[in-house]
């Protein structure tokens, strides 16, 4: 290694040591995993509360549509009349014969 230190030849020694003792079968997210999984957690929380103090300001109380309640009744109205016309003899559409 020409061109290196006695620091950083002594720095590389070690690295090198401590990455021989690392199980190389075992993976960890180590401290940065941790930082941003903590980061993210914040972050969902800070959202649902938002999230919940916006629906708790949401209004559900629904005006009825007059134009939809004349068009149930328009369409329930002939229905009425149809099976008024269809029994006029109170028989329930029995055939006679």
């Amino acid at each position: 290694m020409p061109d290196m230190s006695a620091s950083a030849s002594l720095a590389m020694t070690h690295l090198v040591s401590f990455a021989k003792e690392v199980d190389e079968d075992k993976v960890t997210p180590g401290v940065l995993g941790f930082i941003v999984f903590a980061a993210m957690a914040l972050a969902v929380w800070a959202l649902m509360k938002s999230m919940s103090r916006h629906m708790n300001r949401v209004d559900f109380t629904q005006v009825p549509d007059p134009k939809a309640e004349q068009a149930e009744q328009a369409e329930a109205e002939p229905t009425r009349t149809e099976s008024a016309e269809a029994e006029p003899s109170g028989q329930g559409g029995k055939k006679q014969g």
